[in-house]
Parts: structure tokens; C-alpha cells; sequence
């Protein structure tokens, strides 16, 4: 069994199959999948090379096989899928004959488009994608699931549910990062590693995008996180271009050299991705077959995560921002009821303009729908920040749509010593992962002893343990009791603190000021007994991050206990220096920050109230496009992440419909930019980079002329000239596809030559773009329209 070999002994993946069916013919533009059935001969002998090169798993001819990309082919689904799985089984028979035993891989990658809300996919809809591709795969006889390629945790997410809830098989999942180790979407890998490990995958690591040598530092960073089995496929170096042909600059003995320093760092599941070949593959087996498993520790953090931002709880004090929750809050009582999520959106991002690290969202009120409400407000929360979030209720339905729509690994609040509790609560924890808060009051209450409530905590931990939840996924509340009807309230709640970490070992949390109901001017008793918790021992203090003197307390403390690096935060703070981040009170905001922090709404009532004010085109100049600026600087130095700009990019375009509007009441033309044609390139179905570029552009007024994915060359070139445009951008997502991307080049240069071509795509870098003669390469979109500005200007 696959299961009872992983981890403990070495395996092997296979190599590449886009640039091994290139070699035997494939076309630009041509669907690999298709091969599956059309030249199954050439499949079946690509696969028994690999078996013979020494795989123990080899990967169905499938990456791309997914019912959006085969809508309206004259090959269904099904049939590629099958014909894929039965491929691997075929050359199974002809390539192993040492009787070992090996594997067939579905192998799944990305469908080609953006989730909402940077997109158009719903989560719900690459969740049906999915589990009908893996359902296919198991009942065609696939051993094991292999999710690669991936860029964006929540399409990421939606495949492994599929994978875990539509099939028994095991999962692998590997992701694409960048240089510095960072997702298409903003994610890291902190995040990435926590919210997979979070979903119960078998296996997880890196594939494509880098070569050997580049992942290194990667492949470190990963094992500092990651508990379970850790898989790297890279490529065989950067593309490069001979005599009109595609090759990779890692040679099979650099390959396998390289290879076995990446099994010596501690990966167990090693194979190759673009590039690599049966020889790269032979040698990597070579090298390295003989070789035990590095012993890895097990890693104790404990993470929460949204899509782009991790926090590790236990290195220094964290703060959950205590703002939505409607409990004393009448303000927002209204918002809820009257579906006003601008005003909590404002409360999130004031949360974090103030300091809080982790923003609580209890929705609960007992005349709204709290499971539909939960929904709406998490997944619009996580569009406007970048903070993760704790998904507080009592209700069991409400929690678990929270959970399986989240985009990361979020904070639960809470579980507690009930029976009926743990029961409910620790399977949605096991399923969907997550850092679970345990309250310790179970059927006959709130202990009014220290050693009481250490007693729940430890049932709490011991029940977690059956489902295999692990101590480090527990943060444990020995609730504050008020100390107005209890004096004695704070001195057990501390004694409960200090038990729980000295005994236990767990992390802590406490909703501090409970702590002073009842009793007159409460900061100052919340402040104090903050400070006196956070020396007791307490890891996560919910609390109002607008009280200037419970922040007081924290800065404070952080200088005195030396988690604060040269009291930076503490100066900038407190020195009188005017920093960036300013607290937003929650009333009207201006358009610049109505853009910067892409609040829609916001934006379009500060853009009403302006025109008032200021003449059209002076708002574009000096509120409008200041703001994109800004926002596209904080993009390119990491922060601020993809689905924030996109965000931003959204209540921009809001403000300028309006402005448009007026300008056409004053009867006057609308100035547009010059015209850019963008296109994915012939045999590429996947848009989002194009996609991401056209948003981004239209918000800078240029006239983007969309020409969709898998576009002929002579269409691209056609629109160039009869729309005499004088810049195209091109897309490729698949080694398959850049190929075409030369064509388009060379044809534009023939014909249209005053057009200049900005190329961008996973696939590429700087030495490609120069080799195939593009003008310009983009390594993210904020840089192609930044090129653009400077052409045009």
C-alpha cells in the first residue's frame, strides 16, 4: 500500500510529458489530453519509459483535464480521463518487470480561471469541477490523486476537498511558487503548508516554475513548517531557446546531483516537472535509491492563516481584534440587520489599521439568517483584508459553512467540555483544520477553582487526541470571570493561565474584558489585568485594538519582554511620527482610501460627494489614479497581495463609472488611452494572468481590446493591424503554449512591426521573453501596466 510506504522510504515520481510529447509532435495549440486516445501508443511509451528509469509513481496524461477545458471537445471528459488512468496501467505491463510495486497518479491541475471574488468561478463550481474529474480517476483505477500546479490556495482548497469527500485514494498537493516563495495569490508558505495540512493531505511540497537550484531555498523554509511527507518536482532549469526549438539548461547528471541534496534536506517524494526527461529521472533514481529518509521532528507550531498572511501563535503576544461581534454593540446590531457589510468591513479594516493581528466574526443575533450571514460576511472580510480570521458561533450549520468557504486556516470559537460540544465541533476541525479555541466549562458549568478548569482543558485535549487533533491546533480559554460579582475572578483566571502552560503546554486565549462588566471607567481595569495576563502566560488577548489604552499595555509589554526588535514598533507608535497607518474611524472615508482598501460602496459615495467639489478629470488625476499607484507599489513590495489589488482595481472602476456618467452629462467625450490588444495564447485555456492584466489596465483608462484565451496567431495579428494598435500583451500558462507565443511574435514583427509585445505567464522569465524577441516581460501585471504608462506617456 501506497500509505504504509510513504514517509518511511524513498519515492520516486516520474518527469515531464508536455515537453516529451513536443519532441513526438504535439502542435502549438494542440490539447495534450487529447493524446490520451488519438496517439495512445506514444502515451503508453512515455509512461513505460519512466517506470523503466525507475518511478514508483508515474502520472496520468491528464494535467489539463477538467470539464471547463472539455466543454465542447469531440472527446468527453470521461473518456480522456479513463483512457489517461488505463494509459499508466498499460505501461505498467510493458515497463515494469522486477515485480516492485507501483502506482497510477490522477494527476489534476488548474482550471485555467481565478475564484471569486478576483474571478468569475465560485468556490462551489471548481468544487463540482473537481470531484467529477477524481470520481472519474477512482473509478478508472487510479491509486493515488495528485493536485500540482497550483497557485492559488482557495482553487487549491476546492481540489482537495473534492479529492478528500468524492474519493478514498490518498492526496498529494504541490503548489507553484516564485523566487521568493510566494503563490500567484499572494500565499506563502506558512499558509500554504498549515491550510493543507489543516485538509488531511498525505503528502504536499512544490512543483514547476524553478529549477533544482532554486527550490533549495524553498524545500528549507517548507520543513521548517510542515509535518508530513514533503514532495519536489522541480523543472530542469529556465527555458531557453535553440534553433527555434525549447529547451531546459539542467543536464540529467547536474539533475540527479542536485536531486540528492534535496532528499539529504529531508524531502521523501522526488520526481521532475517541465523539462525533466526518462534520463533526468534515471539519474535522479540513481543517485538517490539507496538512500534512507532524512528523520524529520515533528513540527509543534500552531498556525492560523488567511490566503496571503500566516500567524504563528506562541512566538510573542498576538491580538484578536474584538470589533464584530454584535454583543453591547448597537452600531452594529443595525449593520447586520439592515445587510449593511460596508460598515463591518470598515470595522475590519480599522481592526487592522490599529494593530489586531486576527479579526473575530460572530454574526449571531436571533432575527437574521446567521448561516447565510456568515457566509456573506467571511467571504467579503477576506477581499478586503488579508488578516485572518476566527469564525465565532454556536451554531453548528453556521460553522461549518464558515469553514469550508474559508480561505486559509482560521481560529474556531469555540468547543468546550460539553460532550455534545466536542461531538459537533471536532469533527469540522479534523475535516477542514483549523486552531480551535476550548472553553473550559463543561455540563456542570464555569469551575470557580484554577485546578477545575485545568481538569476540562485537559479533557478538552484528550478528546482531540481520538479525532487526531493535535495539542498544537488547541488554544485554550479559562474565561475571564467579572470580577464586579466575583473578587476573586482575575486571581483564578490568572492561576488558570499559568496551570494550563505550565502543565499542559498549550497556547491561551482570553476575551479580556469580561473581565470588568459592570464596574465604572473599564479600560483602566481591562488594560491592567491585560498586561497581568499576557505575563501569566497568555498567547491571544481578544480585545478592542481602538482602546488606546489596552494598546498601551500591549506596546508596552512587548518593549519590556524584548519581543519588540529595538522598540520599533513601540517608537513608531508613540515618537510622535506620523506613520502610514493611520486608525480609520468609521464614518465617510475619502476616495484614496476608499481604493487603497477597495471598499466599493465607500468609494462610490466619497466619488459623489467629490464631483461636488472638484471637475471630473481633476478626481482622476488627483484622487483616482494616486491611489492605484499606491496600491500597485504596495503590490510589487509584497504588502498588499492579488486579491486586495483586485479589490482596489473593483472600487476604482466603480468611482470612474460614475465619473464617466458625468462626463457624458456635460456632453463631453470621454478621453480614452491608446488600444491594447491582449490575448492567451493558441492552446492555452488558462486566462487568469490576461484576466488579472485587463482589470489593472482598464483602470488606468487604456482601451483593451479582449481577445480571450487559445487565440490564433493570425487573429492577434489581424486585430493589430486593423485597430493599428501599438502594444499587444500575450499570455502562456503551459510549456506546451509558449511555442505559440514565438509564432504570435514573429508574425506581429513581420507585419505589424511599429507593435511593440509585452509577454507574462508562469512559464516564463526574463532570458525566455529576450530569446523569443518580446519587447517586455512581465513578471506580474502591476509591471506590465506600468510599462505600458511609460510607452504610451
Amino acid at each position: 500500500m501506497l500509505l504504509d510506504r510513504l514517509g518511511k522510504e524513498l519515492l520516486f515520481l516520474d518527469g515531464g510529458m508536455g515537453t516529451m510529447l513536443q519532441e513526438r509532435g504535439l502542435k502549438p495549440g494542440e490539447l495534450p489530453e487529447i493524446w490520451n486516445i488519438e496517439h495512445r501508443e506514444e502515451i503508453i511509451d512515455i509512461h513505460r519509459s519512466y517506470f523503466e528509469a525507475g518511478s514508483d509513481i508515474v502520472l496520468s496524461n491528464t494535467f489539463g483535464a477538467n470539464a471547463l477545458k472539455f466543454k465542447d471537445n469531440k472527446y468527453d471528459l470521461e473518456k480522456i480521463v479513463r483512457f489517461g488512468i488505463s494509459n499508466v496501467k498499460e505501461a505498467i505491463k510493458l515497463g515494469v518487470k522486477d515485480n516492485r510495486e507501483v502506482y497510477v497518479g490522477l494527476d489534476i491541475g488548474p482550471t485555467g480561471k481565478l475564484l471569486k471574488p478576483m474571478g468569475d468561478l465560485s468556490f462551489e463550481d471548481a468544487y463540482k469541477v473537481y470531484s467529477q474529474v477524481v470520481q472519474i480517476g477512482q473509478d478508472s483505477g487510479a491509486d493515488l490523486i495528485h493536485i500540482e500546479t497550483m497557485g492559488d490556495t482557495y482553487e487549491l482548497k476546492a481540489a482537495v476537498l473534492a479529492a478528500k469527500e468524492c474519493t478514498s485514494l490518498p492526496v498529494f498537493a504541490t503548489v507553484i511558487f516564485d523566487e521568493k516563495g510566494k503563490l500567484l495569490t499572494g500565499g506563502d508558505i506558512p499558509c500554504v503548508v498549515s491550510m493543507l495540512e489543516g485538509l488531511g493531505v498525505d503528502a504536499l511540497g512544490i512543483n514547476c516554475g524553478l529549477g533544482p537550484k532554486q527550490m533549495i531555498p524553498l524545500l528549507k523554509e517548507i520543513l521548517e513548517y510542515a509535518s508530513i511527507p514533503v514532495i519536489v518536482k522541480p523543472n530542469a532549469g529556465l527555458p531557453k531557446q535553440k534553433d527555434g526549438n525549447v529547451y531546459y539548461d539542467v543536464t540529467k547528471e547536474e539533475f540527479g546531483e542536485i536531486m540528492k541534496e534535496i532528499v539529504q534536506l529531508g524531502a521523501c517524494v522526488i520526481g521532475g516537472c517541465c523539462g525533466t526527461t526518462p534520463s533526468h529521472i534515471k539519474e535522479m533514481v540513481e543517485n538517490n535509491k539507496d538512500r534512507n529518509l532524512v528523520k524529520r521532528k515533528k513540527n509543534e507550531r500552531t498556525i492560523v492563516s488567511s490566503y496571503g498572511h500566516a500567524v504563528e501563535i506562541g512566538a510573542k503576544p498576538i491580538i484578536i481584534g474584538e470589533r464584530i461581534n454584535p454583543t453591547g454593540k448597537k452600531r452594529l446590531k443595525e449593520a447586520l440587520k439592515s445587510n449593511d457589510l460596508d460598515y463591518i468591513l470598515k470595522e475590519a479594516i480599522t481592526q487592522q489599521d490599529s494593530g489586531a493581528d486576527i479579526l473575530d466574526v460572530n454574526v449571531g443575533l436571533p432575527d437574521i439568517d446567521e448561516i447565510k450571514m456568515m457566509k456573506e460576511v467571511i467571504f467579503k472580510l477576506q477581499s478586503v483584508t488579508s488578516l485572518p480570521l476566527q469564525i465565532d458561533t454556536v451554531n453548528i450549520d453556521a460553522l461549518e459553512e464558515a469553514m469550508r468557504i474559508y480561505n486559509g486556516k482560521p481560529m474556531i470559537n469555540s468547543v468546550n467540555g460539553k460532550q455534545e460540544s466536542m461531538d459537533e465541533v471536532f469533527p469540522l476541525v479534523k475535516k477542514y483544520g483549523g486552531v480551535v479555541v476550548g472553553l473550559t466549562l463543561d455540563e456542570s458549568g464555569i469551575p470557580n477553582t484554577a485546578k477545575g478548569r485545568i481538569d476540562i482543558a485537559k479533557k478538552i485535549i484528550n478528546e482531540a487526541k481520538k479525532y487526531g487533533i493535535d495539542k498544537k491546533d488547541i488554544v485554550i480559554d479559562v474565561l475571564a470571570m467579572t470580577v464586579s460579582s466575583d473578587p476573586m475572578g482575575a486571581i483564578t483566571t490568572l492561576q488558570a493561565l499559568r496551570g494550563v502552560k505550565e502543565q499542559l503546554g498549550v497556547k491561551t486565549v482570553l476575551g479580556v474584558s469580561n473581565i470588568s462588566f459592570g464596574l465604572p471607567n473599564r479600560p483602566i481595569i481591562n488594560s491592567n489585568f491585560y498586561t497581568m495576563a499576557m505575563q501569566s502566560g497568555l498567547d491571544l488577548g481578544i480585545i478592542n485594538p481602538l482602546s488606546e489604552d489596552m494598546m498601551k499595555s500591549y506596546y508596552s509589554y512587548c518593549a519590556l519582554m524584548n519581543y519588540d526588535d529595538n522598540f520599533e514598533e513601540y517608537i513608531n507608535k508613540y515618537s510622535n511620527v506620523v506613520g502610514e497607518n493611520k486608525i480609520i474611524k468609521n464614518d465617510n472615508i475619502s476616495l484614496k482610501v476608499a481604493i487603497e482598501k477597495g471598499l466599493k460602496e465607500e468609494a462610490e459615495k466619497s466619488t459623489k460627494i467629490l464631483l461636488g467639489e472638484k471637475q471630473p478629470l481633476e478626481i482622476i488625476n488627483e484622487e483616482l489614479v494616486p491611489a492605484l499607484d499606491k496600491v500597485g507599489k504596495r503590490f510589487e513590495k509584497g504588502t498588499l497581495f492579488l486579491p486586495q489589488l483586485l479589490m482596489s482595481a473593483d472600487a476604482a472602476k466603480a468611482a470612474f463609472e460614475i465619473i464617466k456618467d458625468e462626463i457624458l452629462k456635460e456632453g463631453k467625450e470621454e478621453e480614452k488611452k491608446e488600444k491594447i490588444v491582449i490575448a492567451t495564447v493558441k492552446g492555452d485555456i488558462h486566462d487568469i494572468g490576461k484576466n488579472i492584466l485587463k482589470v489593472l489596465l482598464e483602470n488606468y483608462n487604456f482601451d483593451v481590446i479582449d481577445l480571450g484565451k487559445d487565440v490564433d496567431p493570425e487573429i492577434i495579428v489581424e486585430t493589430a493591424i486593423k485597430e493599428d494598435v501599438k502594444l499587444v500583451g500575450l499570455s502562456a500558462l503551459m510549456t506546451t503554449t509558449v511555442v505559440s507565443m514565438e509564432e504570435t511574435i514573429k508574425l506581429l514583427n513581420k507585419r505589424k512591426p511599429d507593435c511593440k509585445v509585452m509577454v507574462g505567464g508562469a512559464v516564463l522569465n526574463q532570458e525566455y521573453a529576450d530569446m523569443i524577441n518580446a519587447d517586455f516581460y512581465g513578471k506580474d501585471a502591476m509591471q506590465s501596466v506600468y510599462y505600458a504608462k511609460e510607452l504610451f506617456d
